[in-house]
């Protein structure tokens, strides 16, 4: 099984600020692990930059505009968190460019699965604005030119990242043919993904929301991928699984409280590997969301790609070290299988 690893040194030159957590060090740990492993089944592939034509079916051209008069200026602050420099337009381009790309291969039959390598990342993106380090929504931009150039009719979208992807949400919410999923650790940024928060007019129904308590880890993730992912993915019958990956989620990281491992990463890559296999012809791509300690970000990233490539992947850091139990999410897988008519 081949994996492609979509990746530009361009998204490098995304430079925030000294001090900020999406730092190109995290690309730059990722693929050197990558280039110093050379993993059997996994190739490292450069992609086309995005056009604007293909952004603009995600976001408003004002907006397009407005961040590239801000690159051209040098730089600034979209908000406190969400910092441009004055190649990060450049860099944005790029990085759709490589959800494009990484869809490209899979629909095209190059590559069994994709994986794209952005900067910066995308999920909070919304149709006119950016938030959370967030500028183009790279998976969104992806997904709507696998149904633009490929014709593809259902796309599951599966968000991992532990901060909800609420532009992603934004963007999809009244549309029947993405089936948007997300967990996420809740009360957190950006405060968005209720589990009452379902879809709009046609596309009601097609959101489907677990917010988590903090502390989950891989017990926690596999219940939800089991009793609520599976079955509802199954009903719906995608012909594309796209996946937004955030590392965030795993112990190690500094801005959140979960407690997944790199093995519990595996473990997610592992369950949409076999959907994919069972419902959409093998057809899956991921693209990179959050994961700010280098350490775990660059080891669980390895391990998905291990999976989709049938590979055994190693877990360096471990599990979660200490004696408190996780919470028992019983009550929230019940709720959402009721809203969602999953019983």
């Amino acid at each position: 099984m081949r994996v492609a690893v979509l990746y530009h040194p361009l998204c490098l030159e995304h430079y925030p600020g000294l001090n900020h957590p999406e730092r190109p060090a995290r690309l730059q740990a990722i693929v050197g692990q990558l280039e110093g492993e050379r993993p059997a089944g996994i190739e490292l592939m450069t992609p086309c930059a995005a056009s604007v034509e293909q952004i603009a079916a995600v976001h408003s051209p004002d907006y397009i505009a407005e961040i590239e008069r801000i690159s051209a200026d040098g730089g600034g602050f979209l908000d406190m968190d969400t910092v441009l420099s004055a190649h990060s337009y450049e860099a944005a381009l790029i990085g759709a460019g490589s959800a494009i790309s990484a869809v490209e291969a899979v629909l095209s039959g190059e590559a069994s699965s994709a994986f794209a390598l952005p900067r910066p990342p995308g999920h909070h993106a919304g149709p006119s604005y950016g938030m959370g380090f967030c500028l183009f929504n790279n998976v969104a931009i992806g997904v709507r030119h696998a149904q633009k150039a490929y014709a593809v009719k259902r796309v599951l979208l599966v968000d991992f990242d532990i901060h909800h992807g609420n532009g992603s949400q934004e963007i999809l919410y009244d549309d029947p043919s993405v089936l948007y999923f997300s967990m996420h650790e809740s009360p957190h940024y950006p405060g968005t993904g209720r589990v009452d928060e379902t879809g709009a007019g046609p596309g009601q129904g097609y959101t489907l929301n677990v917010p988590l308590p903090a502390e989950c880890g891989d017990v926690a993730y596999t219940r939800i991928l089991q009793e609520i992912l599976a079955p509802a993915a199954r009903r719906f019958q995608p012909e594309l699984i796209a996946v937004s990956a955030g590392y965030d989620g795993h112990w190690a990281d500094p801005l959140a409280d979960m407690r997944l491992s790199t093995s519990g990463f595996a473990a997610i890559a592992s369950c949409l590997r076999d959907l994919a296999a069972e419902l959409s012809g093998g057809r899956l791509m991921g693209v990179l969301e959050g994961g700010y300690d280098l350490r775990a970000l660059a080891a669980s990233v390895m391990a998905t790609l291990q999976v989709w490539a049938a590979g055994e992947p190693e877990d360096p850091l471990g599990p979660y070290r200490h004696d408190r139990r996780e919470p028992d999410v019983s009550s929230i897988i019940q709720r959402v299988r009721q809203i969602h008519n999953l019983v």
